[in-house]
């Protein structure tokens, strides 16, 4: 599985703290201001991070237009020949130190009340699992062929999950709600483990691990259905046939997030359904004929061998397997001419 964090760079995310704090406390000298513009100038991810510790990004903007009159002394400044004398914090150790602490003070002060926001589009390829880390902690981890929109603001963390299947390990906050967002429904959460399966437009699935989540499929006519409260191990099923819940057993329950760790468990399953998953994960055209689709089938296979899980249902049911020059692949009756 590939990971993925999503954090700034520590140092800059260091540097972005101190500068906010001096900004809020007093004025700038001269040489901090020429200091302050040559930061902002190294990196262009600068300026968005000093704006996310500053207490509005308005006032940041009013403060900014004060280095406009020495671009030139930072071009000279960039242009001289380096000094032997060292930078304050880099002559005495112990500023590291007070930096750092100074650092996690300002985030203690800000993130309560404007959390780190942002936009960002996931999405994973074929045979592709993906885990990353969002700006507030959290974990999610994502399927094979899943497509996640990441959007935090002042007032929430919202994702929108477009379609595929993902599961999120969140960081509690009461103040800044958790939303997951699909076609099928929402889920409304402040803290816990759960998983969100939504691989059509009306079909959501929702299983919890942790704590509880308020779930809100959309219902047979289109319109959200009322919100549905879900506990440790119980799982939501909402389709056109209508609304489902629940209580697995805990070997069902890891069965049923086995794609974690590259694995499906099939437990008397159609399979039309089987080569559904594995057809999904893979981007690969896999049909069942109609005397075939209903056969049952049961194991724990791995999602990554596609050729041993067709050589295991040439095994275990009356079937062959036929492969395409385009690489479709048909299961049909032994018997059938």
């Amino acid at each position: 599985m590939n990971s993925n964090p999503w954090l700034p760079d520590p140092a800059a995310d260091e540097q972005a703290a101190l500068w906010a704090a001096r900004l809020d406390g007093a004025e700038l000298s001269s040489a901090h201001r020429r200091e302050l513009a040559a930061w902002l100038a190294d990196g262009p991810a600068h300026r968005a991070l000093l704006s996310q510790y500053c207490q509005f990004s308005a006032d940041l903007e009013q403060r900014l237009p004060l280095l406009e009159g020495i671009k030139d002394e930072v071009a000279e400044a960039r242009n001289a020949p380096e000094t032997a004398t060292p930078r304050p914090w880099l002559r005495r150790p112990i500023w590291a130190g007070v930096a750092l602490a100074a650092a996690a003070a300002v985030a203690l002060v800000f993130w309560p009340a404007r959390p780190k926001t942002g936009i960002r589009d996931i999405a994973t390829t074929v045979a592709q699992r993906q885990s990353l880390t969002l700006p507030d902690g959290s974990q999610v981890e994502l399927n094979a062929q899943t497509s996640l929109r990441v959007e935090f603001t002042a007032q929430e963390r919202r994702l929108r999950l477009a379609s595929g299947e993902a599961f999120f390990a969140v960081n509690k906050d009461p103040a800044h709600p958790f939303v997951v967002e699909s076609p099928a429904g929402s889920v409304r959460v402040t803290g816990t483990k759960f998983a969100v399966r939504s691989e059509a437009p009306s079909a959501l699935e929702v299983t919890v691990v942790e704590g509880s989540v308020q779930a809100r499929p959309v219902g047979p006519s289109g319109q959200p259905a009322a919100p549905v409260v879900l506990k440790p191990g119980q799982q939501l099923s909402a389709g056109p046939g209508g609304i489902a819940v629940r209580q697995l057993s805990p070997e069902n329950l890891q069965n049923a997030l086995a794609w974690r760790h590259g694995q499906v468990v099939f437990a008397d399953t159609p399979l039309h359904e089987a080569l559904d998953r594995f057809a999904r994960y893979h981007g690969r055209g896999l049909t069942a004929t109609a005397d075939a689709a209903g056969l049952r089938i049961g194991g724990r296979f791995g999602l990554d061998d596609l050729d041993g899980f067709l050589a295991a249902l040439e095994e275990v049911l009356p079937v062959r397997v036929t492969h395409d020059l385009s690489g479709t692949v048909q299961i049909s009756l032994r018997s059938t001419p």
